[in-house]
């Protein structure tokens, strides 16, 4: 099976050797985004503002790969501080609708540029 590039200016250009997503028959994999602004690459301040950030990276993806948000299968959340963990539910209620997908949320020590939260999202196309 071939392997498609995903790739959108409406979300932060890759920060190493990787692929904003990649679409493999018609499921995408979308990796892990903190939350930098695609226009000025600069991180969000706070919590809830990268957080807000991310999914708006994740949805532009999504629409880059023709799909939406409604599209994910799986989240996986990296957090640095598990005590965010409410604020992610609620943001989580805002953007998506029920039945919700899979996810994993877990603690960790650090992200990259110093993020506080970073999200990978795996979607199935219909």
């Amino acid at each position: 099976m071939s392997r498609e590039i995903i790739q959108t200016d409406n979300a932060p250009a890759a920060v190493g050797t990787y692929s904003q997503a990649i679409k493999v028959g018609q499921t995408v994999y979308v990796s892990g985004q903190i939350g930098l602004d695609p226009k000025t690459m600069q991180l969000a301040q706070g919590f809830e503002a990268q957080a807000r950030q991310v999914l708006d990276n994740i949805a532009a993806i999504c629409q880059a790969a023709g799909g939406s948000l409604t599209d994910v299968v799986k989240f996986n959340v990296s957090l640095t501080d598990l005590a965010d963990f409410d604020t992610l539910n609620k943001l989580f209620v805002e953007r998506l609708t029920a039945p919700y997908p899979a996810r994993a949320a877990v603690q960790v020590a650090a992200l990259p540029k110093g993020a506080v939260v970073e999200i990978e999202a795996i979607l199935h196309l219909a």
